[in-house]
């Protein structure tokens, strides 16, 4: 059997890794780092922000709400205070479809 590479998921990933991630600023990380409870970055000792695979799990969530959905940032804010739940499984729900649309596109053009 053929050796296979394990993808290794890192730890903490920087502001700028984050930013790009998202294909945005990193003010606007640090933004919704300040407006946003759910997002709670490590600082080492220099200060640089060490964001975790939970915070960028919430600033998909975040991204999703405001640049997607077009909400406010209060709108955004109350509902995931409200029902972080449901936002989370919508969110799962239509990145799923996003992902069986663009497997479709590949096999429409493979015939």
């Amino acid at each position: 059997m053929p050796y296979k590479e394990k993808k290794v998921e890192k730890l903490y990933y920087s502001i700028g890794e984050v930013a790009n991630m998202f294909g945005v600023n990193t003010s606007l990380i640090r933004f919704w780092e300040k407006n946003f409870d759910v997002i709670k970055p490590k600082k080492n000792k220099k200060g640089n922000r060490l964001f975790t695979k939970a915070d960028i799990n919430n600033f998909k969530l975040i991204y999703h709400l405001v640049k997607e959905q077009r909400l406010t940032l209060e709108g955004a804010r109350k509902k995931l205070a409200e029902n972080k739940e449901d936002t989370v499984n919508n969110f799962e729900a239509i990145e799923s479809l996003k992902r069986v649309r663009e497997m479709l596109l590949e096999v429409r053009e493979m015939l």
